[in-house]
C-alpha cells in the first residue's frame, strides 16, 4: 500500500556518508520535529536524475529554507559509497543529504517500489517528492513511469 498524504512515515534506516564512512540515519531522527523536503528517485548518476532532479533541489536549497525547510533529503535505492560519491560529483554539499536505502526496505515501507529489472537495475524507488511535517506526509507527489514534473524542485517549491 502507497504512503498517502496523512500518514506518518514508516521507521527506517537510511545511510549516509559522513567523515568517510557509512553511517546510520533513522527517519524518526530525520522527520522529529522537523520540515523536510523528501525527493526519490531511481538511482545515482542515471540521466534525469543527474541531469535535471539533484539539480533542481540543489539550486533551490536557499528558496527552501526561505520558506521554513529544515532540510533536503534524496534518497535512492544505491549504497551509501555511490550516494556519497554521486553528491560529491554534484555539488550537494549540506544542501540536499544523500541517503542510501541500499536495502529498498525504506521504498518498500512507503509502498514506491518499482521494477527495473528488464532495464538491468533491479528493484528501485519511483521517481516521487513528498513534504514531511514533523514525521507526517503533507505533500506527495509521485511521477508516472519516465516523467519528471510534479516532483521537481519547483513543483514542489509551490507547496510548501
Amino acid at each position: 500500500m502507497t504512503i498517502k498524504v496523512g500518514d506518518k512515515v514508516p521507521s527506517a534506516v537510511l545511510m549516509q556518508m559522513k567523515d568517510g564512512k557509512p553511517t546510520p540515519v533513522k527517519t524518526d531522527d530525520l522527520f522529529a520535529g522537523k520540515k523536510v523536503a523528501v525527493f526519490a528517485l531511481p538511482g545515482a548518476f542515471t540521466p534525469t536524475c543527474s541531469a535535471k532532479h539533484l539539480p533542481g533541489f540543489i539550486q533551490n536549497a536557499d528558496a527552501f529554507k526561505a520558506k521554513g525547510v529544515d532540510a533536503i533529503a534524496c534518497v535512492s535505492v544505491n549504497d551509501a559509497f555511490v550516494m556519497g560519491a554521486w553528491g560529491d560529483q554534484q555539488g550537494s554539499g549540506d544542501k540536499v543529504a544523500m541517503l542510501a536505502d541500499g536495502n529498498g526496505d525504506f521504498t518498500k515501507a512507503v509502498g514506491l517500489e518499482m521494477d527495473g529489472t528488464k532495464f538491468g537495475m533491479g528493484h528501485r524507488s519511483q521517481r516521487y517528492s513528498m513534504l514531511v511535517d514533523n514525521g507526517v506526509v503533507k505533500e506527495l507527489n509521485v511521477e508516472e513511469p519516465g516523467a519528471f514534473a510534479v516532483s521537481s524542485a519547483e513543483h514542489m517549491l509551490k507547496q510548501v
